[in-house]
């Protein structure tokens, strides 16, 4: 089996080359360059080393994963029939990623690879921009990276800043979470005779005009409390304070229980900005939602029993588990398809932990919504009417047996009651063959309700009347024009 040898050309200039490296690539043949724009190729090519750059395969293909991809085929092919001797820039084990997947394919027994060093850029970066990466230091790839990825409170650099376009990338991902002036620092050539450190605003990073393949950008991590607010991190600091030995009495005393309600209404709160179409209040009270999922987490937290990491891991495999088709091989042709795998893999997952059907639908629900759910869940093994006749049947029934009962000459409000609550069961059916929602569209008749009777009350305000004077007819008349007025 053949060898491919990989070395390390350095971050500087031929005079910081090992010795070692410097005599093999000397004598190395084949040798093949990932690309000839760096410092030392020039240099080894006056003393007469001949080699192949692969920068044209740059040109070839759209993609730097591609190209990778390319340069170890060619590699690999090389390999078959002899050595062959491969030179990338930095250290190969720094930011290279055609190196990783060399190591791959030894794996596979596929060739040999020997790996000999060279200076990695990060050392005369960190010179070259005076930090101590022991302070918390990320290297990241700017082709590449993901904005989770990215720790504000470190020292980052960003390699293989090769052009305008992908600084630009790097940019607009930065300035969605740090201000448009934020200083950040151009790097190039580190090390070398030609080294230059630039510092611009943010928004200036793309128009800087040296970019290459040995420019690098380094950002500083974020001091300033208030660029933090909006990282999960920093959320659950403020919960944790809160809830601490020096916080607050009032969130340190709060338990499951008497956090219950407050969890409720915040709900609703989100349900009445989600039916205003307000962006800004729907934001708000998703906020305030959240606050209650932390509250509960730092509770579960400080008791011993559970921490948020475990109910985001719980979500997150629940949802992977129930979305196989996403994350999985199964095949679905439509939303109906992919709610009766959720379902099938929803009651799989709950069939020891109940023991009738009806246990699955929360305690916590309103009664209409309890309705609704206690009577889809029967209708899914079979206990449900296929046509709506017989259910505007059973309506006019109930409605019969409540009037009834309200004209018996003695009054026994119980069975009152119990009368109503079957008429509304009844049309809660009505309301889930026509598939509505029976608690949205209460919610939406409320909401009728309270834009109709605001309006009367600004008649009658305006007109200096009061509203207890007024006659019914009167009061209905301007309920009539807020009718007309869509309200």
């Amino acid at each position: 089996m053949n060898t491919i040898f990989i070395f390390g050309l350095g971050a500087g200039d031929i005079d910081q080359l090992p010795l070692g490296i410097y005599r093999q690539l000397k004598t190395a043949s084949p040798l093949f360059l990932r690309t000839k724009e760096h410092p030392v190729v020039q240099a080894l090519i006056d003393e007469g080393v001949s080699a192949t750059s692969f920068d044209e395969l740059y040109q070839t293909y759209e993609t730097f994963e591609e190209v990778y991809e390319a340069i170890v085929r060619v590699l690999l092919d090389k390999a078959q029939t002899s050595d062959v001797y491969y030179a990338v820039p930095g250290h190969p084990l720094v930011a290279e990623k055609t190196v990783q997947l060399l190591l791959e394919v030894e794996q596979k027994q596929q060739c040999r690879v020997v790996v000999s060093g060279g200076q990695s850029f990060l050392d005369p970066l960190f010179a070259a921009v005076k930090i101590d990466p022991i302070e918390g230091f990320q290297l990241l790839d700017a082709t590449s990276f993901q904005q989770e990825e990215w720790q504000l409170t470190n020292h980052v650099v960003f390699c293989q800043v090769y052009d305008s376009f992908i600084a630009s990338e790097v940019k607009l991902t930065l300035m969605e979470q740090l201000p448009d002036d934020y200083p950040v620092y151009v790097v190039t050539a580190a090390g070398t005779v030609a080294e230059k450190v630039i510092q611009v605003p943010l928004y200036e990073l793309d128009r800087v005009t040296e970019l290459n393949n040995l420019t690098s950008v380094y950002v500083p991590p974020v001091k300033e409390e208030k660029w933090l607010y909006h990282r999960f991190e920093k959320l659950r600091h403020v919960i944790a304070t809160l809830r601490g030995p020096n916080g607050c009495p009032w969130d340190r005393k709060q338990t499951h229980e008497s956090l219950k309600k407050y969890l409720l209404e915040e709900a609703y709160e989100l349900f009445d900005a989600i039916d205003m179409q307000d962006d800004d209040g729907i934001i708000e009270e998703l906020g305030d939602v959240l606050l209650q999922v932390m509250l509960h987490a730092q509770i579960g937290e400080d008791e011993g029993l559970f921490s948020i990491f475990d109910v985001i891991k719980g979500i997150t495999e629940k949802m992977i588990r129930r979305h196989p088709h996403v994350f999985g091989d199964i095949e679905v042709q439509n939303a109906e398809e992919v709610l009766q795998n959720w379902q099938l893999i929803k009651e799989k997952e709950k069939q020891d932990r109940s023991v009738s059907l009806l246990d699955q639908v929360p305690k916590s629900l309103s009664s209409l919504l309890k309705a609704y759910e206690f009577q889809a869940k029967a209708a899914k093994v079979g206990f449900d009417w296929d046509d709506v006749k017989p259910m505007w049947e059973k309506v006019e029934e109930e409605m019969q047996e409540f009037k009834q009962e309200l004209l018996q000459g003695h009054q026994d409000v119980k069975k009152q009651m119990n009368e109503f609550g079957d008429l509304l069961f009844a049309l809660v059916n009505i309301a889930r063959y026509y598939k509505i929602n029976p608690e949205e569209a209460l919610q939406a008749t409320n909401m009728k309700f309270y834009r109709r009777f605001s309006y009367i009350e600004e008649q009658v305000k305006t007109r200096g009347l009061r509203m207890e004077a007024l006659s019914l007819q009167e009061l209905d008349q301007w309920w009539e024009e807020a009718k007309e007025k869509g309200l």
